[in-house]
């Protein structure tokens, strides 16, 4: 080897390890900055690796997952994964353009080019704690479910009213008929 090969030797060996690519073997995501432990070459592992996440997402990854791992300056003592990807779930036929939010058991919150589809993957759609919530579609929204269970009341807008379900039905409950110079009784099948 040259003289300026054995110069530049140590510098190769440092920018070849501040890149490395592996998979990740198990994950902590009970601490600020989820830990994952990693292998990167048949005989290399790391353990307590930060996960730098976006902000606002966060995942607990499946053992199994491939990871991307930055090692400043090239000393593997310290290193940090810039991002986790799972290709045994990913979904796949996007369209340009599109985005999704998923897991490994079907559930997704999918940005199509003609609107949001939300799938539970038969599991139960919780929307807690909002105290006002707007929902604006151009068009529609539907729901595909056997069962709507609101624990709170409905609030109809649709004639300017601005009635509540409970309030309907306490009018139809007590309301009566005219009929005949006769008022009727109240319906004796309450809603």
């Amino acid at each position: 080897m040259s003289d300026f090969g054995k110069l530049m030797a140590p510098l190769r060996r440092s920018l070849g390890n501040m890149i490395a690519r592996g998979v990740v073997t198990a994950v902590n995501s009970a601490t600020k900055m989820q830990t994952l432990q990693i292998r990167l070459m048949a005989d290399e592992s790391k353990s307590d690796v930060e996960h730098f996440e976006p902000y606002g997402y966060t995942s607990n990854p499946k053992p199994g997952a491939e990871e991307v791992a930055l090692f400043p300056d090239g000393d593997r003592s310290h290193g940090f994964v810039i991002v986790v990807a799972d290709r045994r779930y990913r979904l796949q036929g996007l369209l340009s353009g599109e985005m999704a939010i998923h897991d490994d058991q079907g559930q997704k919150v999918h940005l199509t080019r003609t609107g949001i589809v939300i799938d539970g993957a038969n599991k139960p759609l919780v929307i807690q704690n909002v105290p006002t919530a707007t929902v604006k579609a151009s068009t529609k929204v539907r729901m595909e479910t056997p069962l709507l269970e609101v624990t709170g009341d409905i609030k109809d807008k649709c004639d300017s009213t601005g009635k509540t379900m409970a309030g309907m039905r306490s009018t139809y409950n007590g309301h009566s008929h005219n009929e005949t110079q006769t008022v009727t009784n109240q319906p004796n099948q309450q809603m």
